[in-house]
């Protein structure tokens, strides 16, 4: 069963860099639409970035445009957050989640399975 795992999550000041991991050890993963949300204490659920299976075409939250990106290395099962100038507004726990069914939503109720999160705290 897929099941994502996040890494890389921590402390990091404003306008720093920060990469995220989400990996899996189920081959299926790599055939999934996987993508990035964020919650902050006190706030729903919101959608960060995804990518398609083939890398191409990912798709961003208009306030991560240009700051964020979002990659994936199949060979390895893994899908990446690159995340620089970071603001203090970024700070929440992150996850990753996987579509199999290859929506390209920004809706987490469109995700069936989902990670448990890593936490990102930007300091001002």
């Amino acid at each position: 069963q897929v099941q994502p795992v996040e890494s890389g999550g921590g402390l990091v000041q404003a306008g720093g860099s920060l990469t995220l991991s989400c990996a899996d050890s189920v081959r299926t993963f790599r055939s999934y639409i996987i993508a990035w949300f964020r919650q902050a204490p006190g706030k729903e659920r919101e959608f960060v970035a995804g990518i398609r299976w083939s890398g191409g075409y990912p798709y961003y939250a208009d306030s991560v445009k240009g700051r964020f990106t979002v990659s994936r290395d199949n060979a390895k099962n893994t899908v990446y957050l690159q995340m620089t100038s970071v603001k203090p507004e970024d700070t929440a726990a992150y996850y990753c989640a996987a579509d199999p069914y290859g929506r390209e939503s920004s809706s987490h109720r469109d995700y069936y399975y989902w990670g448990q999160g890593t936490q990102v705290t930007v300091s001002s």
